[in-house]
C-alpha cells in the first residue's frame, strides 16, 4: 500500500476527540508538509536551475495534475501574471477531466492515460517548456500519459509525487519526492499532501521568477498593477527601491505607464523612460544589471 494511503497509526479515535484536540491534530499533521519539502530541497535546485534557462530562452511552464494536485497546478499558473506579468500563454495549466474540473470532480478522468497525453500534446511541447507533473501517488495514469507526451516533445519534466520510488519521479527528467506518509484522515491527499504540493510549487515558480529578474533584492518589481490594491503595491515598491516619497514615485509611475521596473530605473539612474526601457531590454529585464554604473 502506498505511504500516502496507509492508514495513520496516530489519532486512531479522531471522530471522538474534542474540537480543540481535533483541530490541534490536525494542525500537528499539516505542519509536517513542510518538513517534507524541506527534505526535497536538492531536487527542487535541480528544476529551478533547469528551468530557468529553458524559460529565458522563450519556453512555457506547463502544469498537469488531476484532483486536488491538478487545481494546485492551476491556481499557481493562473497567479504568474498579476504578482510576476508572467504571460498567461506561457503559463498553462492541463487538467484531467478539463479546467471545468477545477469546480466539480470528473470521477474516472484521472485513469485515463490516452488522454493524459492528447490534452499535452495538443499544447505541442517543446524542448524550451518545462513540465510540471504533479500526482500524489506518483502513479496516476492520466499524468503519466501526460508524461510520456511531454518526454516525446523534448520538454523538461519534472515529476512531483508524495511516495517514495514512484513511477513518476522515477521517469520524469527530475524526480521531486514529498514524503508526506499517511494522512492523519487515512488517504485524504488534500491533506498535507496537498500542502506539500503546494509549498513546493510557491517556492519552484517563485524562485524561477527571481531567477528570470522578476525580483530586486526581495521586491516583486514585476507586478501588474490591475486594480487598487495592485497599484498601492506599486507605488510602495517603487518609493523603498528608488529610496523616494509617494510624490516622486507616483510622477515616475505616471512616465512610463506604471511599469515599477522601468519607474525605478528612471529614479535610481536619473533616465528618462525611454532609456530606461532600452536598458532593462538590454539585460532582460534586470534591474540591478541596468542601474549598474557603465552600462
Amino acid at each position: 500500500m502506498l505511504n500516502t494511503e496507509t492508514p495513520s497509526r496516530q489519532h486512531v479515535d479522531l471522530d471522538l476527540y474534542p474540537t480543540d484536540g481535533l483541530v490541534s491534530a490536525l494542525l500537528e499533521d499539516q505542519s509536517r508538509a513542510a518538513t517534507a519539502v524541506a527534505a526535497a530541497a536538492p531536487s527542487l535546485g535541480r528544476v529551478v536551475d533547469a528551468a530557468a534557462s529553458r524559460l529565458a530562452a522563450g519556453g512555457r511552464l506547463i502544469y498537469v495534475g488531476a484532483g486536488t494536485s491538478g487545481r494546485l497546478g492551476v491556481l499557481d499558473s493562473v497567479e504568474l501574471l498579476p504578482t510576476f506579468s508572467w504571460p498567461t500563454d506561457r503559463a498553462i495549466a492541463v487538467m484531467a477531466g478539463g479546467l471545468s474540473a477545477v469546480f466539480t470532480a470528473v470521477e474516472g478522468a484521472e485513469d485515463d492515460a490516452a488522454q493524459g497525453a492528447a490534452d499535452l500534446r495538443a499544447h505541442a511541447p517543446g524542448p524550451n517548456d518545462v513540465v510540471l507533473l504533479l500526482a500524489a501517488s506518483g502513479q496516476t495514469p492520466y499524468v503519466l500519459g501526460a508524461l510520456d507526451a511531454a518526454r516525446a516533445g523534448g520538454a523538461l519534466t519534472v515529476g512531483i509525487a508524495n511516495n517514495p520510488r514512484s513511477p513518476l519521479a522515477a521517469r520524469a527528467e527530475i524526480g521531486v519526492t514529498l514524503d508526506t506518509g499517511s494522512e492523519v484522515i487515512s488517504g485524504s491527499t488534500r491533506l498535507k499532501a496537498g500542502t506539500a504540493q503546494k509549498i513546493a510549487l510557491n517556492v519552484l515558480s517563485s524562485a524561477i521568477m527571481v531567477r528570470l529578474h522578476k525580483v530586486y533584492g526581495n521586491l516583486m518589481v514585476d507586478v501588474m498593477p490591475t486594480n487598487a490594491k495592485l497599484r498601492r503595491r506599486a507605488l510602495a515598491l517603487v518609493q523603498r527601491a528608488a529610496a523616494v516619497d509617494e510624490a516622486a514615485a507616483a510622477v515616475a509611475l505616471a512616465g512610463c505607464g506604471g511599469h515599477v521596473k522601468t519607474a525605478i530605473v528612471m529614479l535610481r539612474g536619473g533616465f528618462d523612460a525611454d532609456e530606461a526601457r532600452r536598458r532593462l531590454a538590454a539585460v532582460d529585464g534586470s534591474v540591478r544589471a541596468a542601474i549598474a554604473p557603465g552600462r
